[in-house]
């Protein structure tokens, strides 16, 4: 059971620190690291020791809240960078009263990401008339695992079918790059665990779920992506092994690494043609 929601819903309001430390439920997030290239090991690592605050992720936190209008308050710091000792102490102090903070360059950059999203006709649409990071609480009903998901938009007004949009920040907005970030980073995963949420809840019944990818640099290029069926197919199966696994563990408070025994690996195909090209010319 969730350590701050009472059962299934859709909560609004809930800061994103609690949200993120809840032990009682699993997450999209979550649910990746239970699977490889991660272990439970892991994920029980990170889920009790949460990652602070860093640099780059002051920036991509800012840029979803001034995307979404929901999130910690941005302040800009008047410094070229964070080598000095003060602007180290002015950014500490800012991430310790909750607020996000950035250098002036970061700042401006923030704010020109959102306003080139905004000129994206479709990506301003699919942010239009909805409410950001509404949490949604549902229980497995194969385990009884409670699973939450948060997705970064919902849309509020009546369409012919939900979208759920998702907001993220990138090198690259290039729609064929996509495919690799999608495997390295799971959103294959990600995708069916909040199109399921929203089902289990009743929003309905075959939602949609497109990411919209911004680039960190200049003019800021955005796309719109959607995955393909086999994409959700696999996601939707790696979902369930991870449910599965979280409950066994949970179930008997273990949490296996890599295992006892030895593992006998190959190197790569790559490895093998390299060292053998360069063989044949010694």
């Amino acid at each position: 059971m969730s350590d701050i929601v009472e059962g299934p819903g859709q909560y609004d309001g809930i800061p994103d620190s609690e949200y993120h430390r809840d032990k009682g439920s699993l997450s999209s997030s979550g649910a990746r690291k239970l699977l490889p290239p991660s272990c439970p090991a892991i994920f029980k690592w990170e889920r009790d020791h949460p990652p602070e605050s860093n640099d780059n992720f002051d920036l991509g936190h800012a840029a979803h809240t001034l995307v979404l209008g929901e999130g910690a308050e941005i302040v800009s710091l008047e410094f070229d960078s964070w080598s000095t000792k003060a602007s180290k102490e002015k950014r500490d102090e800012a991430r310790a009263e909750g607020k996000t903070p950035l250098l002036e360059k970061d700042f401006r950059k923030v704010h020109e990401m959102a306003a080139a999203l905004r000129s994206h006709p479709l990506a301003n649409i699919l942010f239009h008339e909805g409410v950001a990071e509404r949490s949604m609480y549902y229980e497995d009903p194969e385990t009884g695992v409670m699973l939450r998901a948060r997705p970064d938009w919902l849309p509020v007004h009546s369409r012919s079918r939900l979208i759920i949009t998702d907001y993220k920040t990138a090198a690259s907005a290039n729609p064929a790059k996509f495919a690799k970030s999608a495997a390295e980073y799971g959103y294959h995963i990600q995708d069916p665990w909040y199109r399921d949420a929203a089902i289990a809840l009743g929003l309905d019944d075959d939602p949609a779920f497109v990411f919209v990818v911004q680039e960190k640099s200049a003019p800021y290029t955005v796309s719109v992506i959607e995955l393909d069926q086999d994409a959700v197919n696999l996601g939707r199966r790696l979902s369930r092994a991870a449910i599965d696994i979280y409950a066994k563990c949970h179930a008997n408070d273990d949490w296996p690494g890599w295992g006892d025994d030895v593992h006998q690996v190959s190197l790569p195909s790559w490895a093998f043609y390299q060292s053998e090209e360069f063989l044949s010319h010694v």
